[in-house]
């Protein structure tokens, strides 16, 4: 195009700045891509993938829309330029965002016309770690109203599970699953005992929620499909067991198709659920249980069917490995905020990506809706003593981790002689023995709850649970962590006495006291404080000074 023509196409596709239009000259962009907060490119584009998506237009002058083209490009290219946006703009997803560039053949004037994508479900898009909105053409951080807006939106899609497979009866379903799902069914709902006999299998599968007026479904299908008809679901239903040595080596691996319900029941069998035998203190029986409880199993597995995302076409993966865990793995994001809503505040997602085949896989008793489902599989590992499972939505999967084994034999014994420590609490403990970062909240809580001691990042299990146990390693641990502790707030002693000079006894517990544990009664924080100094006195570090001074030695 001649620099006219590629006006006249920008004032008829781009005509106004508005919430999903941004006209920015940015002749040079060396300091014009990741600079100034409010001003820089990826500033503009958390504020229009924020809004509905939108165009940001480079090269042009704002108000006339005088072409005056990028000039100076630093060391970006279309290519490179990307990844460095995505890695700027937090959040922002990698489809739909492309830069298109248009040289005019006239005055060779460089265009470039950034396509920036409608922020993901519930994901706001930050840049300089703030997000931003537009409200008409001004670029501001965004409002809390707009940010619970994103936070609380409804996803609306359609129910792929829901959809009518054209060209398949009931002759394509297979005999032996629909057995099965009779069998489930009335378990579920045994109001229907004295009925079912006397239904057809058309009728049946109606009843079930599996088909709609006789009509086979996706859900139908990937349930009591026959195996060599799975053509139908472009093959895309499969689930893989995979056995691996300790060495992160294949062993053994098997590929599972249509009819699920069946091969859900072949899947369990594949996996070597040996007893796990421990001791508990004060008996010398062990007690023995299975490293899985069947549910903590079919659980994760069912749950990976029910809300695998299937226009992705790709598998469901249950990986088992030889040190005692499994690791489930299904596409899809997590659609509840976080396993923390569904565990402990009893608030599952309201909707689900397949409603169809999830009310199916329910009215068979294959999964159970409102969260109860997973909130039992942590209340199983609790039960066991055994680390709680582990969840990440990286990569738009959902992943689980079921560990069959205890891994602290310490944490376990703190559970056991403190039987009062509810499933809440295991939760945010668990973290706490797998050494994971709290979040201020959770921090606050166990430090309400006397549960922990020490600073956040540096958190440890308080005397106050570890005591019951009345074992000598734990209580040698708590001391070495309280050690450590202690060097800490002697450091900040002596950093405080050394810039100050001199310092006073009562400055020195105004600076101090506020950082020590909220389990420690006032009259505690100050004996502490009093050992500190004194520890640091008889040390050599410090000496004190008539009129309640200390001084560095």
């Amino acid at each position: 195009m001649t620099e006219l023509e590629l006006k006249s196409f920008l004032k008829e596709n781009f005509p106004k700045e508005n919430e999903k239009c941004e006209w920015k000259e940015f002749k040079s962009l060396k300091s014009s891509i990741s600079a100034r907060q409010g001003e820089d490119l990826i500033s503009y584009i958390s504020s229009i993938s924020n809004m509905e998506g939108g165009n940001i237009i480079l090269g042009i002058e704002d108000k006339t829309l005088k072409i005056i083209g990028i000039q100076d490009f630093h060391d970006y290219n279309i290519d490179n330029i990307k990844y460095r946006i995505l890695g700027n703009c937090t959040n922002l997803s990698s489809e739909g965002f492309d830069i298109v560039e248009y040289v005019t053949s006239d005055t060779n004037k460089i265009v470039w016309i950034v396509k920036v994508p409608k922020h993901q479900f519930r994901l706001p898009v930050y840049a300089h770690k703030k997000a931003w909105q537009r409200i008409g053409d001004n670029l501001v951080p965004m409002t809390k109203e707009r940010l619970n807006n994103i936070l609380n939106e409804n996803l609306i899609i359609e129910d792929w599970s829901k959809k009518i497979i054209e060209g398949v009866s009931i002759e394509d379903l297979d005999e032996e699953a629909i057995k099965k799902a009779r069998k489930e069914f009335i378990k579920r709902n045994p109001k229907y005992i004295d009925e079912i006999e006397k239904w057809d299998n058309i009728k049946f599968l109606d009843k079930a929620k599996l088909t709609i007026q006789g009509k086979i479904t996706r859900a139908c299908f990937i349930l009591l499909g026959k195996e060599e008809e799975e053509h139908y679901l472009d093959s895309a239903v499969k689930i893989r067991w995979n056995l691996k040595t300790l060495e992160n080596q294949d062993k053994d691996f098997e590929i599972f198709s249509i009819p699920l319900i069946l091969s859900v029941d072949e899947i369990y069998k594949k996996i070597r659920n040996l007893k796990y035998r421990y001791l508990r203190e004060g008996t010398l029986f062990p007690d023995e249980v299975l490293r899985y409880d069947p549910f903590v199993i079919r659980e994760p597995l069912n749950n990976a069917i029910a809300h695998q995302d299937y226009s992705k076409k790709g598998r469901i993966n249950l990986v088992e490995f030889e040190d005692d865990h499994l690791i489930f793995t299904n596409l899809g994001t997590f659609l509840p905020k976080t396993v923390e809503n569904v565990v402990l505040k009893d608030s599952p997602e309201e909707f689900y990506r397949n409603t169809f085949l999830v009310e199916a896989m329910r009215n068979l008793g294959m999964i159970e809706t409102q969260g109860g489902g997973i909130r039992k599989v942590f209340n199983f590992q609790k039960q066991r003593f055994f680390p709680m499972p582990e969840y990440d939505f990286s990569d738009e999967k959902v992943k689980v981790t079921i560990v069959g084994k205890v891994i602290n034999e310490e944490f376990a014994k703190i559970l056991i002689k403190n039987p009062e420590i509810t499933l809440e609490d295991t939760l945010i403990l668990d973290k706490v023995q797998k050494r994971k970062k709290l979040t201020d909240d959770e921090f606050i809580y166990l430090k309400k709850k006397k549960f922990i001691e020490g600073r956040k990042g540096s958190n440890y299990i308080s005397y106050n649970v570890i005591e019951p146990t009345k074992n000598k390693d734990l209580l040698a641990d708590y001391i070495n962590n309280r050690s450590l502790d202690d060097r800490h707030f002697k450091e900040l002693i002596l950093e405080f006495i050394s810039k100050s000079g001199k310092a006073k006894r009562k400055d020195i517990d105004n600076f101090i006291i506020p950082k020590l544990s909220s389990a420690l009664t006032d009259s505690k924080k100050k004996n502490k404080v009093t050992n500190l100094l004194s520890s640091l006195r008889m040390e050599g570090k410090i000496k004190s000074l008539p009129g309640y001074f200390w001084e560095k030695v």
